[in-house]
């Protein structure tokens, strides 16, 4: 998933682009729906009985990284999630070859008349142990004020923390010896942090796909409380392109194929400056509005309802709070913190997320360039297309004169939508009425998941998150997700078990 680190409270607020209805008091309480008569109570005693397994579970995870854009340990984090499956009940486990790294899928077919999917990532992003406060791959136990006891390691939230924990429930229902409600459709991924770039091939391979036609639809599990202990019901998510601009000597024809003495800049061309040109037509002056052709013309806005929505939710958020978790003073074009907030859910945008080009080490080397590359990120909203917005970048860098600037694109995919009247946002909207836990339904998630994967044809379910339980971290240093809370509003490992269990005895049940 792709988030940056900011407390739960600060991410929520600003990824959601519009907060709707409120589903319940924000107080942690015992589930009541099934505590009193069925099997949540046999089901919590076997959660906490097995809680010690399952965090162990988590920390072995932890301790194996894989990171698809390093190429690292990727078969053997696909043969340790078709393991974990096997463990938690799924049968018919296999391991899926694509075109880059592996899925795994599984299923539990218990004879239900309805099927969940769900939707997993064993890959993580890269780290720099020297960021961090532990080792990264330790799954050390540290005190989070205002939280309680949490486990910090890369991908402690992001997403294997909210995945061992859906696997925890699974254990505990079976230790229980309850009846598993709905059947499962498992479905995982080794490239999301690369932009998922193969994913479909998985989704789309005969039996899953098949599978997964049979699901009510499909949610990733997720840590989604804040301070507050209130959650986020998304109708939806950006979508996303990840990709490389390159400017070269070489490909140009002009300045040098290789880095030469910078006293010959008086003579030779810059593809250091070439790349710095390309870059500026892509965007207004001001950088902060698309201006490649045409990239508009496919952009739904948002509804005078939905931006009326976003505004009323602004009134109960910490606009201060929020500046100073993202340190900034003022947001985008000197706006009002709604008219911010509106723009974040409803703009495409185009950001780069790094920028290289000849030395960067202490001090000068006196050096021009041969090579300059640019890595960008392209945010897109209903109704744009990946498709679509690849062939308008090339496009505009060509029309512009820039036919030499390579692009190569590493992975990402469309954006998601899904329907407020789905059984699976009903069924999250009913569970957390029935944990007591406060729920504002979101517009539009400005993070973005391949949960249009599913959402479109051939596969064309509902897709969503769901979870309690709370993380923060993601992609940075000192990521965490939380274990005992010390907090009353906000779940613990147990608690976020239990979560995921009442999840599918509801849609089990819901109408």
């Amino acid at each position: 998933m792709d988030f940056r680190e900011l407390d739960r409270l600060d991410r929520r607020a600003l990824l959601r682009g519009t907060a709707m209805l409120g589903a319940g008091a924000m107080m942690m309480r015992p589930l009541p729906t099934l505590a009193a008569s069925g099997p949540m109570a046999a089901i919590r005693k076997a959660a906490e009985a097995g809680k010690e397994a399952s965090v162990k579970r988590l920390r072995d995870w932890i301790a194996l990284p894989s990171i698809a854009a390093e190429n690292r340990n990727m078969a053997e984090g696909a043969a340790y999630m078709a393991e974990l499956a096997r463990d938690a009940g799924f049968s018919n486990v296999e391991i899926v070859p694509t075109d880059g790294q592996p899925g795994v899928f599984g299923t539990i077919d218990v004879g239900a008349p309805r099927t969940l999917g769900i939707y997993f990532m064993y890959d993580v992003k890269q780290f720099d142990p020297a960021e961090w406060s532990s080792p990264p791959l330790e799954g050390k136990m540290v005190d989070k004020p205002g939280f309680g006891l949490s486990i910090v390691g890369r991908g402690a939230v992001n997403q294997k923390g909210p995945e061992a924990t859906f696997l925890a429930a699974l254990h505990a229902i079976r230790a229980a010896k309850a009846k598993l409600p709905v059947n499962i459709v498992l479905i995982c991924e080794g490239e999301e942090e690369i932009g998922s770039p193969h994913f479909r091939q998985v989704a789309t391979k005969p039996n899953v796909l098949a599978a997964l036609k049979k699901c009510d639809g499909i949610f990733i599990p997720f840590a989604s409380q804040d301070k507050t202990g209130a959650v986020d019901v998304n109708l939806g998510s950006k979508g996303i392109i990840e990709l490389e601009l390159i400017a070269s000597g070489e490909k140009w024809g002009r300045g040098p194929k290789g880095d030469v003495h910078s006293s010959l800049k008086a003579m030779l061309d810059s593809p250091a400056w070439r790349l710095v040109q390309a870059l500026q037509t892509l965007v207004t002056p001001d950088g902060n509005t698309p201006a490649i052709e045409g990239w508009f013309e496919n952009v739904r806005p948002l509804t005078e309802r939905e931006k009326m929505l976003i505004r009323e939710a602004a009134k109960g958020a910490d606009e201060a709070a929020e500046k100073q978790a993202l340190g900034v003073n003022v947001w985008i074009d000197n706006l009002k913190y709604d008219d911010a907030l509106i723009r974040l859910a409803q703009e495409p945008t185009v950001n780069i997320e790094g920028l290289v080009a000849g030395y960067t080490g202490p001090g000068g080397k006196t050096i021009l360039p041969g090579r300059a590359v640019a890595k960008l990120d392209l945010r897109l909203v209903p109704n744009q297309t990946r498709a679509e917005a690849e062939k308008k970048l090339r496009a505009h860098l060509d029309k512009h004169g820039f036919t030499d600037v390579e692009m190569n694109v590493s992975g990402g995919y469309d954006p998601t939508e899904v329907a407020e009247d789905s059984r699976l946002v009903r069924t999250e909207l009913a569970t957390y009425k029935a944990l007591g836990v406060k729920a504002n339904i979101n517009a539009r998630l400005a993070g973005s998941w391949p949960g249009a994967t599913f959402t479109a044809p051939p596969v064309s379910i509902p897709a969503a998150h769901f979870g309690i339980g709370h993380g923060s971290g993601a992609h940075a240093p000192n990521e965490y997700y939380l274990i005992d809370s010390t907090n009353p509003k906000v779940a613990g490992m147990v608690d976020a078990t239990m979560g995921f269990a009442e999840f599918l005895y509801t849609l089990a049940a819901i109408k």
